[in-house]
């Protein structure tokens, strides 16, 4: 006689194989796939390590910071309605800047304005050894000729970047376009230099600094690097070697390498003198000066008597760690504790004290009680003269 229907479906047997296939079902589900293993090799630990640290402190949303690293996936409600992103909470109480950093994770945020796209600058901060998954990039480009070609070398760059290997991607990149127009169309030394175009142009480069800094600076940012985008060369160790200072304002000595033409090769040469020490000639020379004038370093019509770090180096037998007390700092190779920005301090758009952008900066830090402090004997170098972009 037939089996009633009913009986073949309850049958102790195709129950039990259900039940196999089912669980085999969930087992494939949740195993990784083949192309998300780690290659086998020296470097193999290392990336995967960065992976995991990138995928745990991954943001969760996109209205969370710049700063963080964002895996583009939201909830989604039974409707099929994506849900509304979470309130978060930042306890600013437990973020540390120290000389220690990245031991303790802390998160580095570098900051470039950039009018031309320097592929020796790109290559230097590849290279650089703290570890990226703890780095994020942001960059402002004004909207002209020279704006657009950076933009798309930049973005060239850093999609073969993002590409490449785990442990040399970023945690996040940020580009902004500037809002407003240069004041100088030509980015020719001598007319980027000039004395009468120096209060405009650097109020301008103050806009831009601000605009990039309170666009990108997250609740997670231990510490910000101001790194000009014709900086071409520095110590792989860069970020190690200026926050285990642990200043909360400190610059080291910007250098420029090019050909002598009296000694026929190349040598290098001083070349930011914004960063000094005050006199009390230059205090003079302000307290005579109208509400809009600013001072300048660096140009015989406005002799300062100002002690120049630039001129303090020991070219023979430099001492990297060797430290002193400034009152004004220059912006090519910047490092900030985010505190100091989080208290107010910004680049001045505008006369305050007489000065202005990176000077008026490290005026604005010590009025809030910061110490600012150069490394006469650390160098950074920045392009030739005569270099398209060069310094």
């Amino acid at each position: 006689m037939a089996v009633a229907r009913t009986m073949r479906r309850t049958n102790p047997i195709t129950l039990l194989l259900a039940a196999i296939l089912a669980f085999g079902f969930v087992i494939f589900l949740l195993s990784p796939s083949p192309s998300s293993a780690s290659p086998v090799g020296a470097g193999s630990a290392a990336s995967s390590s960065s992976q995991q640290r990138r995928e745990e402190d991954a943001a969760e949303n996109p209205l969370s910071p710049p700063t963080k690293p964002f895996l583009k996936s939201q909830p989604v409600r039974h409707n099929g309605q994506k849900a509304p992103p979470p309130v978060v909470q930042y306890d600013l109480n437990r973020l540390t800047s120290t000389s220690n950093s990245a031991a303790n994770g802390e998160r580095i945020l570098i900051l470039t304005p950039m009018a031309r796209f320097v592929p020796e600058y790109w290559n230097n901060v590849v290279k650089l050894t703290y570890p990226h998954e703890l780095i994020s990039l942001g960059f402002i480009i004004p909207k002209n000729k020279d704006g657009n070609a950076a933009l798309a070398a930049l973005e060239d760059a850093i999609g073969k970047t993002q590409s490449g290997p785990v442990d040399k991607r970023f945690a996040s990149i940020s580009i902004l376009r500037q809002d407003f127009e240069p004041p100088l169309q030509s980015q020719d030394e001598k007319e980027r230099h000039k004395i009468a175009n120096q209060k405009a142009r650097r109020e301008s480069m103050s806009r831009a600094r601000n605009s990039l800094l309170f666009t990108t600076l997250g609740p997670a940012t231990a510490w910000v690097l101001w790194l000009d985008a014709d900086i071409v060369e520095t110590p792989p160790s860069l970020i190690e070697d200026l926050t285990e200072h642990d200043y909360p304002v400190l610059v080291p000595n910007c250098y420029q390498r090019y050909y002598n033409s009296e000694k026929k090769k190349m040598d290098v040469r001083p070349y930011d003198y914004n960063s000094w020490i005050d006199s009390s000639t230059a205090q003079s020379m302000a307290a005579e000066m109208g509400p809009d004038e600013i001072l300048l370093e660096g140009y015989a019509e406005m002799p300062t008597y100002r002690t120049l770090m630039a001129l303090l180096a020991d070219t023979m037998n430099p001492n990297p760690k060797k430290v002193i007390e400034l009152d004004g700092v220059g912006g090519t190779a910047l490092m900030v504790k985010a505190e100091v920005h989080r208290d107010g301090a910004m680049f001045p758009a505008f006369p305050f004290y007489h000065l202005v952008e990176t000077e008026g900066f490290a005026k604005m830090a010590k009025r809030l009680g910061y110490s600012v402090y150069g490394l006469p004997d650390y160098f950074v170098s920045c392009l030739s003269p005569g270099r398209r972009g060069g310094c």
